[in-house]
């Protein structure tokens, strides 16, 4: 698939403390195996059936250009573009907050690459910040199998940082510094809400 100007569109491949169902009844605390996203996912069905939150992956408008058909009733998609460039990730309500976010997942082990954040996305998280919404990123570094969660504010700094040609990532460091640290439990796997509540408290503190 390819954005309206042409570029690839490439995969986004990306756990609390400040600065769905599982198939298996054994705990599994180290949370390896499962990508960031199925976590989210499995995180937003407990959120969604317990009441706690409505919170959803938001769907990408494809525009289809290119179908084949081997068979009568299967067909194969040989090419797609995007409609609009992608915003964030995950939006949705907590109550009584607007909550969007976007979430990644690097290899690597000592900091996370800006080059995987892009333009639009900024512009998109921005205004809603601008709107008091909460806003943040889920960053996971794959290797050390460690997630945490980045409030726009803090990822600010870093993004002016990269685009005035400085340092092109977030250390491991900063991020430990910066955002809060989300331990994996059993239900919900990843329970970022707790992150959550604390950004909601730092910012009305920050905000007043």
């Amino acid at each position: 698939m390819n954005y309206p100007n042409g570029k690839p569109f490439k995969v986004n491949k990306a756990q609390v403390g400040r600065t769905g169902t599982l198939k298996s009844s054994k705990i599994d605390y180290g949370g390896r195996g499962m990508s960031l996203e199925n976590d989210i996912e499995h995180s937003n069905s407990y959120y969604l059936k317990h009441g706690m939150a409505v919170i959803h992956k938001k769907p990408t408008p494809v525009q289809i250009v290119n179908v084949h058909y081997p068979q009568r009733s299967k067909a194969v998609i040989n090419e797609a573009y995007f409609r609009t460039p992608s915003t964030t990730d995950y939006n949705g309500l907590y109550q009584g907050h607007y909550i969007d976010f976007e979430a990644k997942e690097t290899k690597n082990k000592t900091s996370f690459p800006l080059s995987n954040i892009h333009e639009h996305q900024v512009t998109h998280m921005d205004a809603c910040y601008q709107h008091q919404g909460i806003v943040f990123l889920l960053i996971r570094f794959k290797s050390l199998d460690e997630v945490y969660l980045l409030p726009y504010a803090k990822f600010q700094k870093f993004w002016k940082r990269f685009k005035n040609d400085g340092k092109k990532s977030i250390t491991v460091e900063e991020l430990r510094k910066n955002g809060y640290y989300i331990p994996y439990q059993y239900q919900p796997r990843l329970n970022y809400l707790k992150a959550v509540d604390k950004l909601i408290l730092d910012e009305s503190e920050d905000r007043v």
